[in-house]
C-alpha cells in the first residue's frame, strides 16, 4: 500500500467523539466540531447521554450515535464504566477518539489509545471551586489531582485547547481551537424589548444578578423590558431562583433550546447579558455567549472578566459593568432602550467585528487538520490559531 493510499484510508475512517458530562447538543461538540468533521467527509460516531438529557440523537449523513449514561454530581461511576466499554470496543475501528471530559481520561486509563485527543474546554481545577456537589474539604485535593492528571495526559495524549489562556497549565505547546461561532452574512439589528441570556445557568454564572436585573427592569419600565433566559439551570438551587423569579413575572424561562433555535431567539434582541462572577475558572475565558451575541448583532453587557472586557472594548459593541451589580447592568440596558440608534450602532459594530475576527468557518479547518494529523499517526503540538487582534484571547 502506498503512502497516498494510507492517507486516503485514514482520512475516511470514522472519528469517535465521547462525552458523558456535556449536553449532547453542546454547541462546540455537536454544532462546530462534529459538523466540521462531517462537512470534511469524515464519518463520526457520537457517544453521549441523549436519553438522560431527554433529547433525540437526530440524524445526519455520516453520523452514528450511541446513548450513554450521564455523569452528574456524585453519580459518575456508571457513566465512566459505560464510556470505557464503548471506547474499548470501538476505538480500534476509528481513526481518532476525541473525549471532552477530564474524568474520561481516568476512565480510559490503561487502554492503549495512541489516537486519543482530549479537547480541553475549561480550567477544570479552577472550576472545582464552584462544584456544589463536591464537599468543600475535598475541593483543594481534587484540584491538585486534576493538575496531576493534566500533566500526565499531555505525556501520552493529544490535546486541543479551547483557549490560549489554558496554555500556561501545560509544559508543551498544543493546538488551540477557539470556540467561536458561525457568523451570518447579515442579521437584524436590535429592535425588540428582549434582554437575553444564552447558556446554562448557575449562581456563579449570574443567576441571582439576572433575577434582580429582571426585577429592576420590570419595575422601571412597567414590564416593557423582559429578561429572557435561554438555557437550563445546572443545579437545584439555580432552578429555585429562576422559578421564583419567573413566577413573579421578572424573567421568562425558555429552558434548554436546540442551538439553532436558541440563536434565532437571540437575533433582534436589545441586549445580550453575560454577568459571570469573578472566579478563577472564568478569568482566562470569554463565554461563548459573547461571541454569539456579537455574531447576531446584539449589544453586550458583561462583567469585567479580563478577556470578556477586552473583547467588548475591541469591538466597541457593549458595556462593561461591575461584578454582582444588577443596578449598573440595568442602567446600561435602559440607556440602549432609550437610545435605539445607539443600540443599532453597537449591533452593527459587533456583527462586523465578529465577521472579521471570530467566524468559526475560518477556524474549523485548523480543527479538522489537527484531527487528520492524529488519524495519520502524526503528533499535534504546534499552535494553530486564527489571526487575533493584539491582546485578545478567544474561548468557549
Amino acid at each position: 500500500m502506498t503512502s497516498d493510499e494510507t492517507l486516503h484510508l485514514s482520512a475516511t475512517r470514522p472519528v469517535l467523539v465521547v462525552t458523558v458530562v456535556h449536553h449532547p447538543e453542546d454547541a462546540r461538540i455537536r454544532h462546530r466540531e462534529i459538523a466540521a468533521l462531517l462537512d470534511a467527509g469524515i464519518p463520526v460516531t457520537y457517544a453521549a447521554s441523549f436519553s438522560d438529557h431527554d433529547v433525540s440523537p437526530g440524524t445526519a449523513p455520516g453520523l452514528t450515535t450511541i446513548d450513554l449514561p450521564r455523569a452528574v454530581g456524585r453519580r459518575r461511576l456508571r457513566a465512566a464504566r459505560a464510556a470505557r466499554a464503548v471506547v474499548r470496543r470501538l476505538a480500534p475501528q476509528h481513526g481518532a477518539v476525541i473525549v471532552h471530559d477530564p474524568e474520561l481520561l481516568v476512565a480510559l486509563a490503561g487502554l492503549r489509545l495512541p489516537h486519543l485527543i482530549w479537547d480541553v474546554h475549561e480550567d477544570t481545577a479552577a472550576a472545582i471551586e464552584v462544584k456544589g456537589w463536591l464537599p468543600p474539604a475535598l475541593r483543594r485535593p481534587a484540584a491538585a489531582g486534576v493538575r496531576l492528571l493534566e500533566r500526565a495526559a499531555e505525556r501520552s495524549r493529544h490535546l486541543l485547547l479551547a483557549e490560549p489562556g489554558y496554555a500556561d497549565r501545560f509544559s508543551r505547546q498544543h493546538v488551540v481551537v477557539p470556540n467561536t461561532t458561525t457568523v451570518p452574512a447579515s442579521v437584524p439589528l436590535p429592535q425588540s424589548n428582549r434582554i437575553v441570556y444564552l447558556g446554562s445557568v448557575t449562581v456563579a454564572r449570574g443567576a441571582q444578578v439576572m433575577v434582580e436585573l429582571g426585577r429592576l427592569l420590570h419595575e422601571r419600565t412597567d414590564g416593557a423590558l423582559t429578561v429572557e433566559i435561554i438555557g437550563p439551570p445546572r443545579d437545584e438551587e439555580t432552578r429555585r431562583i429562576l422559578d421564583d423569579a419567573a413566577a413573579r413575572g421578572h424573567v421568562r424561562l425558555h429552558g434548554f433550546v436546540p442551538n439553532a433555535t436558541a440563536l434565532e431567539l437571540v437575533e433582534g434582541s436589545l441586549v445580550g447579558v453575560s454577568l459571570l462572577q469573578d472566579l478563577p475558572n472564568y478569568r482566562h475565558s470569554t463565554p461563548t455567549k459573547i461571541y454569539e451575541y456579537l455574531a447576531r448583532g446584539v449589544p453586550v453587557v458583561t462583567t469585567p472578566l479580563p478577556v470578556a472586557e477586552q473583547l467588548v472594548e475591541a469591538s466597541g459593541a457593549g458595556f462593561v459593568v461591575p461584578f454582582d451589580d444588577a443596578a449598573a447592568a440595568a442602567e446600561a440596558v435602559l440607556r440602549l432602550h432609550e437610545d435605539r440608534d445607539l443600540a443599532r450602532e453597537l449591533g452593527r459594530r459587533g456583527h462586523a467585528y465578529a465577521q472579521a475576527h471570530h467566524d468559526w468557518s475560518t477556524q474549523s479547518g485548523a480543527f479538522v487538520a489537527a484531527v487528520r494529523a492524529v488519524m495519520d499517526g502524526r503528533i499535534i503540538r504546534s499552535p494553530q490559531t486564527a489571526s487575533l487582534p493584539p491582546g485578545e484571547s478567544p474561548h468557549v
